[in-house]
C-alpha cells in the first residue's frame, strides 16, 4: 500500500459534453473581426447562435461578456422581436419569437443599426403618403368647422 499512497492524485473538472467550452472566447474574437469589418469597410455582419452548440450556460456567458448597452427595441411583427444593444457600439443581440412565444432565431447583429430596424426606401414613401392623406382629411374636416385647417391639436 505504500507504493500507492505515493502516487500524486490530481482532480480534473468532467470534460463538456456539450456546448462550446472555450468557444465563447472565439465567438467574441469573431465579434472584434466583424467589428472592424464594419468600421472599416461598413459591412455588416450576423452570427447565428442557434447554428452553434451552445449550452444555456454558454449563452449566459457570452450575454455577460457582451453586457447591455442603453438601446432597446421590441417590434412586435407575427411575435415579437427583441433587438438589445450590448455593451459594444455596433454590436447587437437579437431575439426572434412567434406568436406562441417560441425562439425562431437569435443572432448578434454587428452593424450600425441592425437591418430589421432600418426602413426601406418604399416604406417611407408610402408613410409620407399617409400622413399627407391623413393630414388632407383633417384639414377637410376641420374646414367643415369652420376651423384652421391644421389638423393638430
Amino acid at each position: 500500500m505504500s507504493r500507492l499512497a505515493g502516487i500524486p492524485i490530481r482532480v480534473e473538472p468532467p470534460a463538456r459534453v456539450d456546448g462550446l467550452g472555450g468557444g465563447v472566447t472565439a465567438i467574441l474574437h469573431e465579434i472584434v473581426r466583424r467589428l472592424e469589418r464594419l468600421a472599416a469597410a461598413s459591412e455588416p455582419s450576423a452570427i447565428d447562435l442557434r447554428s452553434l452548440p451552445m449550452s444555456p450556460l454558454d449563452r449566459t456567458e457570452l450575454k455577460r461578456a457582451l453586457g447591455e448597452g442603453e438601446v432597446r427595441a421590441t417590434l412586435n411583427a407575427e411575435g415579437v422581436s427583441t433587438i438589445q444593444e450590448t455593451h459594444f457600439p455596433g454590436v447587437w443581440w437579437v431575439e426572434h419569437r412567434d406568436l406562441q412565444d417560441q425562439l425562431l432565431a437569435e443572432l448578434i447583429d454587428v452593424n450600425y443599426v441592425p437591418d430589421i430596424l432600418a426602413r426601406v426606401s418604399g416604406e417611407i414613401a408610402a408613410g409620407a403618403r399617409a400622413l399627407g392623406e391623413q393630414l388632407a382629411t383633417a384639414a377637410t374636416v376641420a374646414a367643415g368647422r369652420g376651423g384652421n385647417g391644421a389638423g393638430c391639436q
